[in-house]
């Protein structure tokens, strides 16, 4: 049940929005000032679940219900914003507010949830997960992800991996380009092992640069200009705090290459780990990233610690609003950094 409150972040922002004038601004304020002042006070928990207690939380679909319920909260919440920016009245304040709290929804509710549907071999929860991509523009992120970050991570032939000493702003222009430029570049590699056509129906990248071009195109139809540059800018607000998220889970770490001129194994060492118990919770363990990329299939139900994984001091919430802060994120995470990993 503790993971209800992985939704407590749409509904304050749905609340604030509802509410108006400053309260829009309220997803915006709770995610980034009132989670990491309550994660300071809350405790760490590295406890791992013993094998009755995976082997029940894996046959407990509410664990997967909680993932499904957020596709109508988040397009309940993005149809609910295009109600009311269309109203009379508004204030441009009001509607910075409401983009700033719509992307942070679609980053923790959307992105966040579409990337773990995205690694289940379920045909229906990957499709749910592409659902979840569509309003934050990043539908190519299911390509990118699953057959190239996994792949390349903590090397330099990944674009989600930030460097040592590279700061968050340089690596957004890193990933955002490079992330879609690889989708393409996989996506035709696909075809050509596969034997497709470019129209194939199985030609995702094809299929998603038409469908974000439709759902924009509605927007504008039913809604008008305003709608549309509203649901724009709050789709790469909600992307830009993935590659934040990006950012904090692998900043600094690398794999080794090894005689052979391969790099070594993906291992828990080459992600940041963090047990902050409410960073967990909103983000359905996310946080507990080095098990995720060891073992990618894992519901995050049952995501474990490893004690040779590099622990984050603060939680990702926290470790966030750090990150917009270069000079503070290096001064802290730096050191932090074994000498070989850099």
């Amino acid at each position: 049940m503790k993971y209800l409150w992985a939704y407590s972040i749409p509904v304050v922002g749905i609340l604030g929005i509802y509410l108006g004038d400053f309260w829009s601004f309220s997803a915006l304020l709770f995610t980034f000032i009132i989670i990491p002042f309550l994660e300071l006070l809350l405790p760490v928990d590295q406890k791992n679940y013993d094998q009755e207690t995976v082997s029940n939380r894996l046959k407990n679909k509410f664990f997967d219900v909680l993932l499904y319920l957020n596709v109508p909260i988040v397009y309940g919440a993005i149809f609910f914003c295009l109600y009311k920016i269309t109203q009379p009245g508004i204030s441009k304040i009001e509607i910075i507010g409401m983009t700033l709290s719509l992307g942070v929804i679609l980053g923790s509710n959307g992105i966040n949830v579409a990337h773990e549907l995205g690694h289940r071999k379920n045909f229906f929860e990957k499709i749910l997960g592409k659902f979840l991509l569509i309003p934050s523009h990043y539908t190519h992120f299911y390509i990118e992800h699953n057959h190239g970050h996994h792949l390349h991570v903590s090397t330099p032939e990944d674009p989600s991996t930030a460097k040592y000493n590279q700061n968050l702003y340089a690596f957004w222009f890193q990933t955002v380009i490079g992330t879609y430029k690889k989708a393409w570049e996989i996506q035709k590699r696909l075809n050509i092992i596969d034997n497709r056509s470019f129209f194939s129906v199985k030609n995702d990248m094809f299929w998603f640069t038409i469908i974000q071009i439709s759902y924009l195109l509605l927007i504008y139809l039913f809604f008008g200009f305003k709608g549309f540059l509203f649901v724009l800018f709050a789709g790469i607000v909600g992307f830009l705090l993935l590659e934040t998220i990006n950012y904090i889970e692998h900043y600094g770490l690398k794999r080794n290459r090894l005689a052979s001129g391969r790099f070594e194994r993906v291992s828990e060492k080459h992600s940041w780990n963090s047990n902050h118990v409410l960073g967990r919770i909103v983000l359905y363990e996310l946080t507990r990233h080095s098990d995720h990329h060891f073992k990618s299939q894992k519901k995050y139900q049952i995501l474990e610690y490893h004690d040779v994984s590099p622990q984050m001091p603060y939680g990702y919430p926290t470790s966030m609003v750090l990150s917009f802060f270069p000079q503070l994120w290096f001064a802290v995470m730096n050191k932090r950094i074994p000498v070989e990993m850099r």
